[in-house]
């Protein structure tokens, strides 16, 4: 009787741990097949350089910028990723096959730039192309390189990668960019990984298993027609947007000029609801008093920022209306009243829309205004709207 009672307990025992084994293992395959860098929790927040300094990059412009993200107390309210984009290397590679730095514009060296970021508190990011050249073609990508490259970058102290789709071998993104994929995880380094192949081949379908963010749209300009098909097009999308991996509409355009003030809150808007990345790409260190205080609204980046990590939908739509809304974390609700035409519209959001149950009181925060509204509402909340402009609120039910 003892020994059947030991082989009973055995049994079990030796289950339980195959169990255990069998979850670690598999836990550790998850993280291997989902990059598994620790990174992107929340979207990361920062500059880049392309939207309004294109090709005319060197290392004097990004140490000041990562001055003026400090300066201007932009690093404070998160924004910490220094990222450069195209141009920055030579065209030919050095006599070990390394990616070198332009002479002409980064004299130090990348290790030295990263090193002074680094000093800021903040990140440096790069850029690179699954193809043979970028897009500007003014440097080698990383096409047949992969591991090089990504062993360069974490050699140098890189943070980020943006991953551009341009001048390839006609091979589909799904075969090229896990590539690079598997070189950041052998780099032995961190390096949050920003899919760039403009939704070619649908990346939030595929996105989550190779990179930390994708983008979902073409490039986007600094005009309001452009702003808002690519966040039409990012929005189809938003059931893949989770902590670790985010939908990417493209950079932000708020400051370049090209937009009105109601516009640009409009943009900052609809990307922090959609919590798309929060990387500006206006010139930092010659910022408006008025660029500063629409990408400096705390508020608004906590909805962006939200622990629990659900990208929000245009649930509802009648013509110019629109009626854009997510959860948050602490059953709470942001919402965004559109109005996207010529003409000033009322814009009524109700609570069966929005994920409220019907009969509750709701206190609504208005972010953009800094005050929660005296009156409490039941069923329905409704704001008259300007041209092209909207009202962001949280809502939260209180009986």
């Amino acid at each position: 009787m003892e020994v059947v009672k030991y082989l009973l307990v055995l049994t079990v025992t030796v289950t339980m741990l195959m169990d255990v084994a069998f979850s670690t293992s598999r836990k550790n395959m998850d993280r291997r097949s989902l990059l598994a860098n620790g990174l992107a929790s929340t979207p990361p927040m920062g500059w880049n350089s392309w939207n309004h300094f294109q090709c005319q990059i060197d290392e004097k412009t990004i140490k000041e910028t990562a001055d003026a993200l400090v300066s201007t107390g932009l690093a404070k309210v998160g924004y910490n990723y220094v990222n450069i984009d195209d141009c920055w290397a030579e065209i030919y590679r050095d006599d070990e096959g390394k990616l070198l730095p332009r002479n002409s514009t980064f004299p130090s060296g990348m290790k030295a730039l990263a090193d002074y970021v680094h000093s800021k508190g903040l990140k440096l990011g790069i850029y690179s192309d699954a193809g043979y050249y970028t897009c500007s073609k003014t440097m080698p990508g990383s096409l047949g390189h992969e591991e090089k490259d990504a062993k360069t970058f974490a050699s140098w102290g890189i943070d980020y990668l943006k991953y551009d789709n341009c001048n390839n071998d006609g091979s589909k993104p799904t075969v090229r960019y896990p590539v690079m994929t598997r070189a950041l995880m052998k780099a032995g380094r961190p390096i949050f990984f920003s899919l760039c192949e403009w939704g070619d081949l649908h990346p939030a379908l595929w996105g989550a298993k190779v990179g930390n963010s994708w983008r979902t749209t073409n490039d986007i300009a600094d005009n309001w027609d452009s702003m808002m098909s690519r966040i039409d097009a990012n929005e189809v999308y938003a059931e893949f947007a989770r902590p670790g991996g985010w939908n990417d509409p493209d950079m932000l355009e708020v400051g370049n000029g090209g937009m009105t003030k109601n516009e640009y809150i409009v943009h900052f808007s609809l990307w922090a609801i959609s919590k798309a990345p929060l990387l500006l790409g206006c010139d930092i260190r010659n910022m408006t008093k008025e660029t500063k205080e629409i990408v400096s609204n705390e508020e608004v980046i906590a909805i962006n920022q939200d622990s629990l990590g659900v990208q929000a939908k245009k649930v509802r739509m009648e013509g110019d209306q629109e009626i854009w809304a997510g959860p948050l974390s602490n059953y709470r609700v942001a919402l965004v009243l559109l109005n996207r035409g010529p003409w000033r519209y009322s814009v009524t959001a109700n609570w069966d829309d929005i994920g409220i149950p019907e009969k509750s009181v709701v206190e609504a925060r208005d972010v953009w205004e800094h005050e929660t509204l005296e009156n409490k509402f039941v069923g329905n909340l409704t704001a008259t709207l300007d041209p092209h402009s909207c009202k962001m609120y949280i809502l939260k039910p209180i009986s």
